[in-house]
């Protein structure tokens, strides 16, 4: 058993601290935000995530998870410190490590005896260098320390699954000790461990998600030609994805990627490039190509409709994926100040981050949890997340309530004969338009 600190209590933190109490460790996570900490020790979750809530009322109950603000007390009393804290992305795309930063001074400040230090979170590269320094300068007793990078890789919506069954975990580390004590707390999560120095494995994080973003971007640009061409996108993905040495996974094309994850760390890998005299043409076209697909998708509605002026648009999704709360960076907290500032009347549905969407945008649509209620009256749906209840939908029911039967739909999610033989104007991505006599196109 593990003496474990975990600062920061957002996805990354709360849940690798969760896992790593239920495989035997002490675990305390601490956060500076008193309300957030109050209601985790009374069992309310401040994200949501699929069995989380569970997991954490278990392990608390078996005494081996704790939460506090107390920070100081919790780095002198623990073995490992885990920093956990959030890098949001600058409005010139770099990591903003401000409280990156702050931990490593308190770290060095209760530095006691001998600890290592754990970058979870997603840092530039010479970020653990950094982190070094900091403690250094703040540590008046000289106590000795190791540095760790050891990024996550974890989906939201799976991120209990994808920690406790790691595909791999990457250790960097100043020293023969601190990797061998970070290796054995991942021991009951994966066999895989891959070894490196502190900078290897920053960069391996941004590596990993620039190659699934730039995934995502190159099957979209391909949907793009398929449109152009009559092809149809979706069996271009499952030719090529059949390929071994390609794979199936992140080639669906639709609205593109949001999220935590893939725009910031896109932007800031290109920022690293910058910084060491690289141009990253290819990051660069994938940053441009995944702005492109939103204005690609509004295109479709606005040359149906001519004018919004006035139409009621239903948008099904608000979070950036299922199973998550989360709305950053997702395409409805672009498209929907879009379609009000056009004169549009926007009713919004989604099972989960209203509350989310509410603290972004505001009241620039209005909100439901009732799909049909979402759907009723309206002169056109966009599908913006493949929630199930949107896979699920009772079609002809659908054309029954609106307007007029016009689906733009950035998720590729129904059949195209299917949705002919049913009636409907039906535009998706990368696949060939099917168009109702009902929905009369309007040239703007």
């Amino acid at each position: 058993m593990n003496k474990i600190a975990v600062i920061g209590t957002g996805y990354v933190g709360l849940v690798s601290g969760t896992c790593f109490a239920d495989s035997g460790n002490q675990v305390t996570c601490c956060d500076i935000d008193q309300l957030k900490i109050n209601d985790l020790i009374r069992g309310i979750m401040p994200i949501y995530e699929p069995g989380l809530k569970e997991l954490v009322h278990k392990n608390v109950r078996k005494g081996t998870l704790n939460f506090s603000t107390n920070i100081s007390q919790e780095i002198r009393d623990a073995e490992v410190i885990f920093i956990a804290v959030g890098t949001p992305m600058t409005s010139s795309g770099k990591a903003d490590l401000t409280y990156v930063k702050q931990v490593a001074k308190s770290i060095g400040e209760n530095l006691n005896n001998y600890k290592v230090i754990v970058t979870k979170s997603t840092v530039p590269v010479g970020t653990g260098k950094l982190i070094e320094t900091i403690v250094h300068e703040s540590n008046k007793e000289n106590q000795p320390f190791d540095v760790v990078s050891n990024p996550e890789f974890l989906r939201e919506g799976t991120a209990i699954q994808d920690t406790m069954n790691m595909e791999r975990a990457v250790i960097g580390a100043t020293s023969e000790k601190a990797f061998q004590i970070i290796s054995e707390i991942h021991q009951p999560f994966t066999a895989n461990i891959v070894k490196a120095s502190l900078e290897t494995a920053e960069i391996i994080k941004y590596a990993a998600n620039a190659f699934l973003a730039t995934k995502i971007s190159f099957i979209n640009d391909i949907a793009n030609i398929c449109e152009r061409i009559g092809a149809d996108v979706t069996k271009v993905s499952t030719g090529i994805g059949l390929d071994s040495r390609i794979g199936n996974k992140f080639l669906q094309a639709g609205v593109g990627f949001g999220g935590s994850c893939f725009p910031k760390d896109t932007a800031a890998l290109l920022h690293i490039a910058e910084d060491c005299g690289y141009d990253f043409k290819l990051i660069k076209a994938v940053i441009e190509t995944n702005e492109g697909q939103r204005v690609q998708l509004v295109n479709k509605l606005l040359l149906k409709l001519g004018s919004l002026k006035g139409k009621t648009i239903s948008v099904l999704g608000l979070a950036f994926k299922p199973d998550t709360d989360d709305i950053r960076s997702s395409p409805a907290m672009d498209i929907i100040p879009y379609l009000t500032e056009q004169g549009a009347i926007v009713k919004a549905y989604d099972p989960i981050a209203i509350v989310e969407a509410k603290k972004q945008i505001g009241y620039q649509c209005t909100y439901s949890e009732d799909i049909y209620e979402t759907i009723n009256d309206s002169d056109a749906c966009m599908i913006l997340t493949d929630w199930m209840d949107v896979k699920k939908l009772d079609l002809p029911l659908v054309k029954q309530l609106m307007k007029q039967p016009l689906i733009v739909d950035g998720r590729n999610l129904f059949d195209l004969e299917m949705m002919k033989g049913l009636g409907f104007t039906y535009l998706s991505i990368g696949r060939p338009a099917i168009q109702s006599e009902s929905v009369i196109s309007k040239v703007i």
